[in-house]
Parts: structure tokens; C-alpha cells; sequence
């Protein structure tokens, strides 16, 4: 099942429900992805990379501010977004302990050849790609770094 079949669905659940945070942050979610599916130059259709890229720029985006909230006082709409986030996060793979991360990149490292911190593009160009939407960019990078230091 597509995550634009699975979204409707589930703007069906919330509205017999009358869950009013779920069905924002799930139209929310519709929105982003009839947006990416209408931009010039697309097919009309995404791809499940596509939508695993879109789901976790918007979950970026809401932790920045919820931080940005959180920061200013305003502890209400910190929630909203966190409970936004929460939402977004069903629909994600699951994220990678540190642990699993740190394994997973010394993979990457023998199959790219990787030796020195010189050698970090290589290892962040197929860490990103190999582990899209399983863990954050400045969380593989800074452990990339890490690994490559010893």
C-alpha cells in the first residue's frame, strides 16, 4: 500500500475518531506529498525513497521547532509540533540505535576503502543513501568522523 493510500486511510480513522491532532498532522502529511507529487518535472507519483525523504524533512523541520518553542516559552506549541512529530514517525522506518549505527557505518567503510577523514565524502555519500530515513544526517556524519578519527 502506497503512504498516500495509507494517509487517506488514516484521515478516515482520525475523523471517525475525532482526533483533531492526528488529522491535522495527517493532512499536514497529504499536503507535503500532493505538493512533491504536483511540482514541475514529477510523474505524478512517488517513490518510497521519495516519500521516506519528504517525511523526514518535515519531521526535521518540526523538532527545529519545537526547539525553537521550547526555547522561547511557548511550551503549547512545542507540544503541537512534538505530538506532529510522533505522527510522522509511524510512517518512517524504524530509527537505528547508536549502536546499530556505528555497526552499519563500519560497513560502509571497508566496502568504500576508507581510511583517513580525507576519505569522508565517500563514506557520507553512501551512508546517506544506504541509511535514508534510518538515522539523521549530523548524527551519521558526526559518527562517520568519530570512526574515521581512530
Amino acid at each position: 500500500m502506497s503512504l498516500k493510500t495509507q494517509i487517506d486511510a488514516d484521515i478516515k480513522d482520525a475523523m471517525r475518531a475525532k482526533d483533531k491532532e492526528s488529522l491535522r498532522a495527517l493532512r499536514a502529511i497529504k499536503s507535503l506529498i500532493l505538493l512533491e507529487e504536483t511540482k514541475e518535472g514529477k510523474t505524478g507519483e512517488l517513490s518510497e525513497e521519495d516519500e521516506i525523504q519528504l517525511l523526514s524533512k518535515a519531521a526535521k523541520q518540526r523538532r527545529e521547532s519545537a526547539r525553537i518553542y521550547h526555547e522561547q516559552g511557548r511550551a503549547e506549541l512545542a507540544k503541537n509540533e512534538e505530538d506532529e512529530i510522533a505522527i510522522i514517525e509511524k510512517y518512517l522506518p524504524k530509527q537505528l540505535s547508536e549502536d546499530e549505527l556505528s555497526a552499519k557505518l563500519k560497513e560502509i567503510i571497508q566496502q568504500v576503502g576508507a581510511s583517513s577523514p580525507k576519505d569522508m565524502g565517500k563514506v557520507m555519500g553512501s551512508a546517506s543513501k544506504a541509511l535514508a530515513g534510518q538515522a539523521d544526517g549530523k548524527a551519521i556524519a558526526s559518527m562517520v568522523k568519530t570512526l574515521l578519527a581512530n
